[in-house]
């Protein structure tokens, strides 16, 4: 607060990050603290905390706010510590305290969303101490009863703060190139499998990473520093399915298919390979069940939205931003950095920023130039949308490069002054013929890594005005890229 005052970031951050945690102190130093204390001190006359904790615990509702606030605080923590030099800064000096216990920010904001779970255990104990008879058994069971119902929102908030956990840890073993980190995302299953090759018999050492919406197939990669992992495909649970498979040469296979790819696996054992189709298929069924609801919610919207004939002439009803987790258009999850809630001006949707790239003039707004969804933007204007932004050269699948490439094919690969090799699909497309694309394979549909090659300025000196020319220029790069790959291999 301090800092903040100075200006050095805005007073409703820490607010928002720290919640009522002020109100909470202030209840236990003077309050539940000082009572305990004073009882502990009598014991000998007043063998009892019943009464004390009775008075007392319905001013354990309060935790209910930090604890529902907690994923919001996360997020504008770890949103401010990549944002702001200065807030980064304040918070290392502060966890490099000695009273920190050399633990993060973050391990000290969990310990509210703890502390009434442990009430509820060490109160269960006592009770479980006390005789039938005891004077105190009455009010300390009524007391657990209160105390319970406060636990409730706090085992959920434990529950999602030791997955964000997970998921962190996770990040790291990806090297840190995998946006996972998100509230939306939960992690169910992680493990070695073994892949079949689809043109023979042999097996490959893989790694599976199983999510609420996702898997990612991996390829384990050396390391020292603990297990890393390289992500090779991600796979959607929207239409995946798993079946078993029967292999003479391979026991315990199955099959999982999604949109990006088809994956043959043999697990372990029957046990190992029965726990991966049962954790597939729950998820599987969880995430159409989802999904049948946010159709259903988008029917009921749709009755009370704006029609198309009204569309621009009225005011619309904007749904509310936390009645939707993602866009209402490319059903994208949202997240507080990448992918915020936007609302169309026309139809009151919450779209992402790649859904709400286009204005039209508005009637009912006195024909002001405002935000819209691309549908409405075609309604609207009669025009098409041409997909907002272009696509990144990087999210351009490899079988689309390979078509209209200079060059495709296998390479073997290795990082700078490394000793494994991987072989990969490499491709320099027509467009960027100066760039380098490596691929796990002809069909991932992400690169693991681009190269940008230096050329030597004559090549630039030949005029591209006509097609003679320009096809001299291009055999004089296609010449060059030739001898850069042989002088590598």
């Amino acid at each position: 607060m301090e800092e903040a005052n100075k200006g050095t970031f805005p007073l409703d951050v820490v607010k928002n990050i720290f919640s009522n945690i002020a109100s909470i102190h202030a209840f236990h130093s003077q309050f539940l603290l000082p009572d305990l204390e004073k009882r502990m001190g009598e014991w000998a006359s007043t063998p009892r905390i019943g009464d004390i904790l009775q008075k007392l615990t319905p001013f354990l509702k309060m935790y209910a706010e930090y604890v529902k606030n907690f994923d919001k605080a996360m997020e504008l923590l770890k949103q401010w510590t990549d944002r702001s030099p200065p807030f980064k800064a304040i918070i290392q000096e502060i966890q490099s305290q000695e009273i920190c216990g050399s633990l993060t920010l973050q391990h000290h904001m969990l310990e509210p969303v703890q502390r009434v779970p442990r009430y509820e255990m060490l109160l269960k104990d006592y009770l479980k101490k006390l005789p039938q008879n005891d004077p105190d058994r009455s009010d300390a069971e009524k007391s657990l009863e209160i105390i319970a119902t406060a636990a409730t929102h706090s085992n959920s908030a434990i529950r999602k703060s030791e997955n964000l956990k997970k998921l962190m840890e996770i990040y790291e073993m990806l090297g840190e190139e995998e946006d996972i980190v998100h509230p939306s995302n939960e992690f169910i299953k992680e493990g070695h499998i073994m892949k079949l090759a689809a043109r023979n018999t042999s097996t490959m050492d893989r790694y599976l990473f199983l999510f609420n919406n996702m898997l990612l197939y991996c390829v384990p990669k050396f390391s020292l520093g603990g297990p890393k992992y390289t992500v090779r495909t991600r796979i959607g649970i929207d239409g995946m399915k798993v079946v078993e498979t029967s292999n003479e040469d391979h026991p315990h296979t199955f099959q999982v298919s999604g949109k990006e790819r088809m994956l043959e696996l043999q697990a372990g054992s029957e046990q190992d390979k029965a726990g991966w189709i049962k954790a597939f298929r729950e998820t599987i069924d969880i995430f159409q069940q989802k999904n049948e609801s946010f159709k259903n919610a988008l029917k009921d919207v749709e009755e009370v939205s704006v029609s198309k004939a009204e569309l621009g002439k009225r005011a619309p009803r904007w749904i509310r931003d936390n009645e939707v987790t993602m866009c209402m258009k490319c059903r994208e999850p949202f997240n507080a950095i990448t992918r915020r809630r936007h609302h169309c001006r026309a139809c009151g949707y919450v779209v992402c920023w790649k859904c709400s790239d286009n204005k039209a003039h508005l009637e009912y707004d006195n024909y002001k130039v405002n935000k819209v969804c691309k549908d409405c933007y075609s309604i609207l204007t009669g025009e098409g949308v041409t997909g907002g932004r272009r696509k990144g050269i990087l999210e351009i699948e490899a079988a689309q490069f390979t078509d209209s490439s200079i060059m495709s094919g296998f390479l073997q690969h290795s990082e700078k002054g490394g000793k494994l090799w991987q072989r990969v699909w490499c491709v320099i497309p027509e467009k960027e013929c100066l760039v380098l694309y490596l691929y796990g394979a002809p069909q991932v549909t992400k690169t693991q890594q681009h190269i940008n090659m230096k050329l030597d300025s004559h090549l630039f000196t030949q005029s591209a005005e006509t097609r003679d020319k320009h096809k001299n220029y291009v055999m004089q790069i296609k010449n060059y890229i030739y001898y850069t790959l042989f002088e590598a291999w």
